[in-house]
């Protein structure tokens, strides 16, 4: 008699999962998730903006620009887990600790505030210099310039991309679990892999899943609302 589960039964075997550890897991992720998104959402804007104006004219802001520019690369360069394990000693100083969903977001915020930046400039560089022109007759200040021009003008773009961003961070919160940061990737390697439960690291998958759809239709249906080209 063959005692060995068939692959169906080895997925669907959901008298193995603890439903309680699921919930805390999915918590831990959108916990990362939504914390990171929200740091690197006025991070990205302010780097993003930097770069945008430090380009302009002056021999001066451009090596500046340079500068942040080269800041920018290095850390979009470097993979997330490589950055996670050479950010603990930072990890450990600041949160003393380097384990559980909070140790992971200096790494979480570090590599994906170089990404939005650079889509924040993206955005800033299409605005149509007829726009600018007419805010510069209007003799408007750099803060008015911001916040009536820049930003309302490049929002579409900005909230794409902050969209794309938050779907990435969520693919880093698991793999930064596989090194105990905790949430729904922490999980499936711990309950799911290492014991041999196809089914819970199925579960974590759909919930991802799920996860990423949700951010991705909110996004799509707010760059509707405001783009109005």
């Amino acid at each position: 008699m063959n005692n060995n589960p068939s692959l169906f039964e080895q997925y669907t075997n959901f008298d193995r999962v603890n439903w309680e550890k699921i919930l805390s897991a999915t918590y831990e992720t959108l916990f990362m998730t939504c914390f990171a998104t929200l740091a690197v959402f006025f991070l990205g804007i302010t780097v993003g903006y930097l770069l945008y104006r430090t380009t302009q004219r002056s021999h001066k802001k451009t090596i500046v620009a340079q500068f942040l520019s080269g800041i920018v690369n290095l850390f979009r360069a470097i993979p997330f887990l490589n950055l996670i394990v050479l950010l603990i000693p930072v990890t450990k100083l600041l949160l003393n600790t380097i384990t559980g969903p909070a140790a992971a977001l200096p790494a979480l915020i570090l590599s994906a505030t170089p990404f939005f930046a650079r889509m924040v400039e993206t955005g800033l560089r299409d605005i149509d210099r007829g726009v600018l022109e007419v805010a510069d007759a209007m003799g408007m200040t750099a803060w008015q310039k911001f916040s009536k021009v820049y930003f309302p003008e490049s929002l579409p773009t900005i909230v794409s991309g902050i969209t794309s961003t938050a779907i990435a961070l969520v693919g880093y919160t698991a793999m930064a679990g596989v090194i105990g940061a905790g949430g729904l990737g922490n999980l499936a390697y711990l309950e799911g892999f290492q014991r041999n439960n196809a089914t819970v690291t199925l579960v974590a998958t759909f919930i991802i899943l799920v996860i990423v759809f949700l951010i991705q239709w909110t996004g799509d249906i707010l760059v509707r609302k405001i783009d109005k080209r």
